[in-house]
């Protein structure tokens, strides 16, 4: 556990003991909730990649605020280590807490921006470890602080210059979606993001806007992108941070239809269980869907599995997930898993069934339907490079038995 205290009143760590008493007695439930009320403080967690950020505070604060910084916090050390695990951060605890130091200031966000940490906090190399322990000297941090953090834009460098000034935009969304045993869609919503990729030089003023805005329902911006010109004509015009960047996230909810259909069969008696289950492309995106890969887990009561497919791999995992990878859908035929489970002795027929989930993806195209419109930049440079592209993935994409 790594721990920082941010104000002048120390918060005793008992609380951290009170927390994971609760996670371990009431399980994902409580860890689903991002604000906690203890009898003493109240607290905020964000779950990333299988680490727990916590921060609490005594005083009543609105909790977007504690939420989005502990986001923060967890993109940053994503970005500066390259992924997120406890060895990672266990190598590099060093320069999680300067980031920290940097980032909040006597309990108030000071710093978030990952492209000015990095001009204030070197990220970890082999070049910088090596001179670390030549030097003895193991801090990272620069005895100079950035121009842009007097600036009215601190998320911007001060005043890069590039020979070819470039912009890119991708969308990125992932689908997520539950389909019940009778083959009926129950939920089916995208969460996306607007990723932006900016070497522009001097300081560029962007209009971003979208041939379809009305289909957005949930919307959360960069602090970069003013607020007026989207709540009257829903465009985004921002001053760019320099580098990548989330430009903006959103939610669209209650999709019509997957591209995927799995039709999963299960029949037991007998002590035996048959498996058929079968891949194919309910909606053509018109674009490839590839990688497509499905798991499930078996019930406990399974002593073994004898399973085929007529296309891709398949493979039983050591901990009971069956994981059926298939590539692309081929065109003379449609994929198809099938098998016996054999149960526990005691056991006539299986009364636990499998969640099957489907992962997926289509490079080019939104399923959304979202599509940008164009991308203006004011007082463009005589030569200017813009790219959009788009991508679409699996996320919580299940399928009940």
């Amino acid at each position: 556990m790594l721990e920082k205290q941010l104000t002048g009143h120390r918060v005793d760590r008992s609380i951290c003991d009170w927390f994971w008493d609760h996670v371990i007695s009431q399980g994902d439930s409580f860890k689903s909730q991002p604000v906690i009320a203890s009898p003493t403080h109240y607290l905020f967690q964000v779950v990333r990649e299988g680490i727990t950020f916590l921060a609490c505070t005594q005083v009543e604060m609105p909790p977007l605020m504690g939420i989005e910084f502990l986001c923060r916090v967890s993109d940053v050390l994503s970005d500066y280590l390259g992924g997120l695990n406890e060895d990672v951060i266990k190598d590099n605890f060093i320069i999680v807490y300067e980031l920290l130091d940097e980032m909040i200031d006597n309990g108030f966000p000071l710093t978030t921006e990952a492209n000015i940490l990095r001009e204030m906090i070197a990220p970890p190399n082999i070049v910088s470890k090596v001179l670390s322990v030549v030097t003895g000297n193991s801090s990272n941090v620069s005895d100079t602080l950035p121009g842009a953090t007097g600036s009215c834009i601190p998320w911007r460098a001060a005043e890069p210059k590039y020979a070819n000034n470039e912009v890119y935009v991708d969308l990125v969304e992932e689908m997520d979606a539950v389909i019940n045993r009778d083959g009926a869609l129950v939920k089916c919503e995208v969460y996306g993001e607007v990723r932006v990729n900016s070497h522009l030089s001097g300081l560029p003023d962007l209009t971003l806007s979208f041939a379809n805005p009305s289909i957005l329902d949930d919307v959360r911006f960069h602090p970069c992108v003013r607020f007026r010109p989207w709540e009257s004509h829903q465009v985004l015009s921002f001053v760019p941070p320099d580098g990548e960047f989330k430009l903006m996230s959103y939610r669209i909810k209650k999709l019509k239809s997957t591209p995927l259909y799995v039709k999963p069969q299960l029949t037991s008696d007998a002590g035996k269980c048959r498996v058929n289950v079968l891949v194919g492309i309910r909606n053509d995106p018109g674009k490839t869907i590839d990688s497509i890969t499905l798991e499930f887990q078996l019930p406990p009561c399974i002593l073994s599995a004898d399973l085929n497919s007529n296309h891709g791999t398949v493979n039983i995992l050591g901990n009971k997930i069956c994981s059926w990878t298939i590539g692309r859908i081929p065109k003379d035929k449609t994929p198809s898993l099938s098998g016996t489970l054999l149960l526990e002795t005691e056991l006539e027929r299986l009364h636990v069934f499998p969640t099957f989930r489907v992962g997926f993806r289509i490079m080019g195209v939104a399923l959304s339907g979202l599509q940008i419109d164009k991308l203006d930049l004011k007082t463009a440079p005589s030569r200017l490079y813009k790219g959009f592209r788009a991508l679409t993935r699996a996320g919580e994409f299940e399928v009940r038995s």
